[in-house]
């Protein structure tokens, strides 16, 4: 009968999400034709799945390093594919993790040949955390804010971050635990459509991230150089924001953002930002799948009719990060990031900006696979996001470790 077929996950089967890993398979016939299928379900039971043809070397052994995939859900020769690449049986879900306590388990399976998948010849678990080792997790409800303080172990002291998603509302947290996993002491920010915050408030007020920003800098393990804040799509123009009326906030990373005050109005000590003028008729709708592209609805951002909701970047003293999608399809993020870049240069500040060819909207830790199209929760409408599948991943790799290098180097 020869050796059992092995699947191994290394250098163990229990890692961060965000760590790449090698998945070998031992054991094999020399040449033998197999397929190898990733499963992950989700917390809300919806089943996420990759699969991909290979064939066995001459020892009789796999290696995703370095075989190339023949066929399936990606081609090549892709180490992580059959993560970045799972897709859910239903179609437009967004893999995303509420509870970041618990792991996403990636169940590993080899199949004998390419065609059917009836014959399974070994298997493995992939046990993928959102906390790390001695990650302290403490809900936060003091005075205004509604947030998740999460916490490196040891005393520190560590660099500071507030964490912000989109227009989507909630508190989400598995990007802030995975900062907090890799030595940032991140506050999770929730600022619309969450507990007795409404999904559509009528005004952001700049005094409510302010308190964030002052919660953060009386923790006891946080580095006194100042603030970090990074935020996605609509969070993206709260960090400028912050960053630019926020004496406190050194550093802001913008992802998929704009630099002009989006969708609601924002309130600071005696002045209110405008929102971007946009117009919903000029959405569209696909007939027949109900998808909405949201790409047109906002106005030219060159028109000067738009240009008091301007976010006053330049004059800020802290560092920025812009980083886009070129492929992002729910607004022009990579356009309004080179305006805000251009307006800091000509000040003469210094700021980095890295656009993706094929990246889409939703720019996140690396291996969580991309999602095209989902329900957005706030307008409950099928939203177009963008994005080809191997060049999101590839950049969601890449703006990861920038990310980090940024607020290392500032902060």
């Amino acid at each position: 009968a020869g050796m059992a077929v092995r699947v191994s996950v290394l250098p163990s089967p229990r890692c961060l999400f965000d760590e790449p890993v090698q998945i070998r398979v031992a054991g094999l016939q020399p040449q033998q034709a197999v397929t190898l299928r990733a499963s992950l379900v989700d917390e809300s039971g919806e089943l996420f799945q990759a699969h991909a043809l290979y064939r066995a070397g001459s020892s009789g052994e796999l290696d995703l390093g370095r075989s190339p995939a023949l066929g399936g859900s990606y081609l090549g020769v892709e180490p992580m594919g059959l993560l970045w690449a799972l897709q859910s049986k239903t179609p437009h879900k967004r893999l995303a993790k509420r509870n970041v306590l618990t792991p996403f388990c990636v169940d590993l399976e080899v199949y004998e040949g390419h065609g059917d998948t009836s014959r399974l010849l070994g298997k493995c678990t992939n046990e993928r955390w959102f906390l790390g080792e001695g990650v302290k997790r403490i809900s936060v409800r003091e005075g205004r804010l509604r947030a998740t303080l999460f916490l490196p172990p040891g005393p520190g002291p560590f660099p500071g971050l507030i964490d912000l998603y989109g227009s989507g509302g909630g508190l989400i947290e598995y990007r802030a635990s995975l900062l907090a996993s890799r030595g940032f002491v991140t506050l999770a920010l929730a600022y619309m459509s969450f507990e007795d915050i409404p999904a559509m408030p009528d005004i952001l007020e700049l005094s409510y991230f302010e308190e964030a920003v002052n919660f953060l800098r009386k923790q006891q393990q946080v580095k006194d150089t100042g603030i970090g804040v990074l935020g996605l799509s609509k969070g993206g123009d709260l960090a400028l924001s912050m960053a630019t009326f926020l004496p406190g906030v050194k550093a802001a990373v913008s992802i998929s953002g704009s630099s002009f005050n989006s969708f609601i109005p924002l309130k600071g000590d005696g002045f209110t930002i405008p929102v971007h003028p946009y117009d919903l008729g000029r959405m569209k709708i696909n007939d027949e799948s109900g998808l909405v592209d949201f790409s047109d609805v906002l106005d030219d951002h060159m028109d000067p009719a738009t240009w008091d909701c301007r976010i006053p970047v330049e004059k800020s003293l802290a560092k920025f990060l812009f980083l886009s999608g070129l492929d992002d399809m729910n607004w022009k993020s990579h356009l309004y990031c080179q305006e805000a870049v251009q307006r800091l240069r000509q000040h003469g500040r210094e700021v980095e900006f890295y656009s993706y060819p094929g990246a889409g909207h939703l720019l996140e830790p690396p291996y969580l696979p991309l999602c095209k199209v989902s329900i957005h929760r706030v307008l409950g409408m099928l939203v177009l996001w963008g994005g080809q599948w191997r060049e999101h991943a590839k950049a969601q790799e890449d703006a990861w470790r920038r990310i980090q290098a940024f607020f290392w180097q500032h902060l």
